[in-house]
């Protein structure tokens, strides 16, 4: 089986299948990347402007790297970043003032989703870069040198904002609060 780099040299001596097979090893990890970040409907239209991009800059890929991953991801940051500028601003809640008084729209909600708003703020709190490494290397599986390379910063640097955002994540009252086990 041929690397992503070998496509990717492939692709660019004129073999448009060989660039095809680096999108189908990559878009179900993508797109799910995407759907985290800005929803499962939105995420279909970014991947599609991910996989212009990647191929109209494929030239640019180093490949002295055997898996493309990272670098994708890194293209896929950047189309994010896009959208999210160019996004509008979201609608304000509509009045609920002529809501009855008496009902309640939130019966079903468990403590998962405490859970989950708790897990949110801790994590909304983190620096930018901390989050983005964090999420590199948890939810997508990525080594902390290859989250590096997506972020365009040295290894080094990921390790030490990934220890950050750990430690922060340890120190949260959010977090600290779940963790604690009732006594009975």
């Amino acid at each position: 089986m041929s690397s992503d780099a070998e496509l990717i040299g492939r692709s660019l001596r004129g073999d448009t299948d060989a660039f095809v097979e680096v999108i189908s090893r990559h878009e179900t990890a993508l797109g799910n990347y995407l759907a985290r970040r800005v929803g499962r409907q939105a995420a279909e239209d970014v991947l599609g402007d991910v996989w212009v991009a990647a191929y109209e800059s494929r030239a640019n890929y180093d490949r002295s790297y055997p898996e493309a991953r990272p670098w994708l991801y890194g293209v896929a940051l950047n189309r994010l970043r896009r959208y999210w500028r160019s996004a509008p601003a979201e609608e304000p809640a509509s009045d609920l003032t002529g809501v009855a008084s008496d009902w309640d729209p939130w019966p079903a909600v468990d403590a998962r989703v405490d859970t989950q708003a708790q897990l949110s703020r801790a994590l909304a709190r983190l620096k930018p870069e901390e989050r983005e490494v964090l999420g590199l290397v948890a939810w997508e599986d990525l080594t902390v040198a290859e989250a590096g390379r997506v972020l365009d910063i040295p290894a080094g640097t990921a390790r030490r904002l990934l220890h950050q955002a750990r430690k922060a994540l340890r120190e949260a009252p959010e977090v600290v609060a779940l963790l604690q086990v009732p006594t009975t």
